[in-house]
């Protein structure tokens, strides 16, 4: 198995008194934290200091201190077909039978440059681990998963990349063309490999691989329940797109016979190995049972809006036992690849329909430790001794901020959009907010290039 080695310091490095800190556990972060060896060893509070010298010390006084903001749902390939004119105003539907031929038409560099520009994005904005969910497998891109994990390793992020699949084309009642859908076997077989080649365990992986048949609309039956198996077998997780629209719901009812909860527990996925896209079409009691078998939701508020989708029931979700993560969604339905943007539309959809007592600190808490745990992962999301380094730091001197009084309420309500400062596994991946080595505009010269040839055919 080939693993991503981030080669992490034995020095011991205190960032130190940050303007202010959110631990995502209720741990007093004010005093800063101490790394070393890629892992956070020290969280202080309020006047302490370290329990031993440190070789490094990083002033944070101008800095807002988070963990590293977790991304729980997206598609990289996306990035090529933002704010596209025939889909600016369609719902899920339409906007994917539109979009379909298009991305059916991606190339290999297509996919390395929209890859890239979605972790850039994502890295910039303070994110620091990201879900893809890559689904669409038409004839050169068998090796699109690959391309995803190198592309990761460059960036220096970690990444649950999952390998999706399309089985249901438009022959059999489905929603896709027949050139993007795949036979059972070659599905399977892909999966099973990417995960034996790539899937790294335990703390501080950097790659992981889940199974990820991409919605109702768009798989069998049989691949569902077959990648269930697999999953269990692999021990790896299970991802899916689930109860994103009402027409949804009602293609569930007529292909299966079945409510979306039903279908999923039909197919033996309603367990906590599972994680699902969007949640928002469910009833009171599908919610419970969601709870009860700790399966989990990303919240992708600005897709859900920009399509029309509906409003996840998020509070009530966490409280019947449900752990609830933010993804950015793809970028044809964001149009962005902002997570710390992100929490800011989670808090505010969040509060129109619960109202303004939803604290900053829980949406927050969506885009850290709830991500993690949707993932399956333990050791990130939180700043606390024995997790990983993974830190996002934002300064307050822009004009939109003037005037703040509490910095972490600001970062939300004033709008913050990029991190100043960026680490992963202990090693600074963004430093003065910019991704070192990375260039910025030739990426954007030639990726913008490959999104106007793909849509133009």
């Amino acid at each position: 198995m080939a693993q991503t080695l981030f080669r992490p310091s034995e020095r011991r490095l205190w960032i130190r008194h940050p303007l202010a800190a959110y631990s995502a556990n209720g741990l007093d972060a004010s005093g800063g934290v101490v790394v070393r060896g890629g892992r956070i060893t020290e969280v202080l509070g309020a006047g302490e200091l370290p329990s031993a010298p440190c070789d490094e010390t990083f002033d944070a006084g101008g800095h807002v201190l988070l963990p590293g903001l977790i991304n729980s749902h997206h598609h990289f390939y996306q990035t090529l077909t933002r704010a596209w004119g025939p889909v600016a105003n369609a719902a899920l539907f339409p906007w994917l039978q539109n979009l379909y031929p298009v991305w059916a038409r991606l190339t290999p560099r297509d996919l390395e440059l929209a890859a890239t520009v979605a972790l850039a994005e994502l890295l910039l904005s303070g994110c620091t681990t990201a879900a893809d969910h890559h689904y669409v497998f038409p004839a050169g891109m068998e090796d699109a998963i690959d391309i995803e994990v190198r592309a990761v390793r460059r960036l220096g992020m970690r990444a649950t990349l999952t390998r999706g699949s399309m089985a249901l084309g438009e022959n059999d009642g489905g929603l896709p063309p027949q050139s993007t859908v795949q036979a059972a076997e070659v599905i399977l077989a892909d999966s099973e490999r990417l995960v034996g080649e790539y899937h790294e365990r335990g703390d501080g992986a950097v790659i992981q691989i889940g199974l990820a048949p991409c919605s109702p609309f768009s798989v069998t039956k049989e691949i569902m329940a077959e990648s269930a198996l697999m999953a269990g077998r692999l021990d790896v997780r299970l991802h899916t797109h689930l109860a994103e629209t009402l027409d949804e719901e009602e293609f569930c009812r007529a292909m299966f016979g079945l409510r979306t909860v039903d279908y999923l527990d039909s197919v033996g996925w309603l367990t906590d190995r599972t994680w699902l896209g969007h949640g928002i079409h469910f009833s009171t009691a599908e919610i419970a049972r969601l709870g009860a078998a700790g399966t989990a939701v990303a919240h992708c508020p600005t897709s859900n809006m920009r399509l029309a989708s509906g409003t996840a029931r998020v509070l009530e979700l966490e409280d019947a036992g449900v752990p609830v993560g933010l993804g950015v969604d793809g970028s044809a339905s964001n149009d962005a690849s902002n997570m710390i943007l992100e929490a800011r539309q989670a808090l505010y959809l969040q509060r129109l329909r619960y109202g303004a007592q939803v604290p900053v600190e829980r949406a927050l808490g969506w885009a850290t430790r709830g991500s993690a745990a949707a993932l399956g992962r333990p050791d990130l999301g939180q700043l606390a001794p024995g997790m990983q380094a993974d830190m996002a730091l934002f300064k307050l001197d822009e004009l939109r901020f003037s005037g703040s009084h509490d910095p972490l309420a600001a970062l939300l309500l004033c709008g913050a959009d990029r991190a100043d400062r960026v680490m992963v596994g202990g090693q600074w991946r963004v430093v003065d907010g910019q991704i070192p080595g990375l260039d910025v505009a030739g990426l954007i010269a030639e990726h913008s290039a490959a999104a106007r040839r793909l849509v133009n055919g």
